[in-house]
Parts: C-alpha cells; structure tokens; sequence
C-alpha cells in the first residue's frame, strides 16, 4: 500500500473511531447522570498524508511510515470543544481513566496561555489497540493527540488561525497586540460564564 501511513492507515481510521466512541460513550453517561452535556462537539481525523508527509519534511525526517507514527505523534487527532472551562478538566480526567493509555506530555495553555492569547489543553497519549505496530507488538502502541477547548478558545484560534497566514499586510505590531486584547477579554468571559454557571448549579460557595 502506498502513502506514508503503508499499511497502518486502516489501523489509524480504527483507532480513531473507537477513541471517539469511548468519549461519546463516557460524556452520555455523564448526561444521564448529572443532566450535564460535557462537551458541545468531537471533532475527530487521521491527518491527511499530503499534511504528514509535508510535517516529515519541514523536521527533516524521512517519509515513511516510521516517522509518521513513531516520531510524529499526531497522526490521530480529536478536538473536543466544550461550553465551559470546568468541562475540559471533567474530559481530562476521564480521559487519565481509561487503563491502557499512557500520557506522553500534556500542556495546560488555559492556565498558562501562550504569549499571542493562545488557551487550550493539548495531551500526548500513547495507546494500546489489538493491531500490530511497526515494531512487531500486538497489542500495538499508537498515538493520539488530543486538543480540549471552550467554544470561545476556539472560536479565536480559528480566526487568529486564518488571520496569520495572511501576507504583507501592514500594522503587524497592532493586529498582534489586538488579538492577544481578544483572546483576554474572551478567557475573562469563559471565566465568568463558569462563575454563572456554579452559582445556578450550586457549587459555588
């Protein structure tokens, strides 16, 4: 089979269905339980091979099926976009739950964004699936990459997003200075719209 997934891209396509069910699964147990909706939409993909062959390139790696699964970690992406900040934490720890996943890195930029306003929480995981890898285990080892926002986080990221690849445009400086104003003012309302909420629901003290 050509393309630089070789023969596991099947195995990708499985892989992520399944991770996408389990959160499917885990969130309508939550509903029934608490009422709670704990995230607002799944987004969920295996990155295309043009997009990891052109990633292998840009880091100098061989393309081939060993850089795209063992060095790259994304070749399975989901992005779980929730109403609210206490969601994404609610994902996290189930997500920390289930036995045969091992984080690999995690980076909470919600409570430390990056310097351009930038907040989301992105983990590395590594999974076990009945397929083998391509060092021969079976079960196999294979990696997901996980983005957990707000509807906010996400709604900036997709505008800053298409903003910065725009070219020659002038006042650089301020369109920069601008977005970062946003994205503040946005957290500042994720961060209030979860006080409303712990008030209505009683958490709050």
């Amino acid at each position: 089979m050509n393309g630089i997934y070789g023969e596991y891209k099947p195995v990708l396509e499985e892989i992520k269905n399944d991770f996408q069910r389990r959160i499917e699964e885990y969130t309508e147990q939550e509903y029934q339980k608490s009422g709670i909706k704990i995230y607002e939409h799944l987004i969920s993909r295996v990155k295309s091979e043009e997009s990891m062959s052109e990633k292998c390139r840009r880091k100098n790696l061989p393309e081939t099926p060993d850089s795209a699964l063992m060095e790259m970690h994304d070749s399975i992406g989901l992005r779980i976009v929730c109403s609210f900040i206490e969601d994404i934490y609610t994902n996290i720890r189930y997500i920390k739950s289930f036995p045969d996943c091992r984080i690999v890195d995690e980076k909470d930029y919600i409570r430390h964004a990056k310097p351009n306003g930038y907040r989301s929480y992105h983990m590395i995981l590594e999974v076990q699936y009945p397929y083998a890898d391509l060092c021969g285990n079976n079960p196999g080892k294979y990696y997901v990459e996980i983005q957990l926002r707000t509807i906010a986080m996400d709604s900036w990221a997709a505008l800053e997003h298409k903003l910065k690849y725009k070219k020659n445009v002038a006042n650089q400086e301020l369109i920069i200075a601008e977005l970062k104003r946003c994205a503040d003012e946005m957290a500042s309302c994720d961060v209030s719209m979860q006080t409303i909420r712990d008030l209505i629901t009683g958490t709050e003290e």
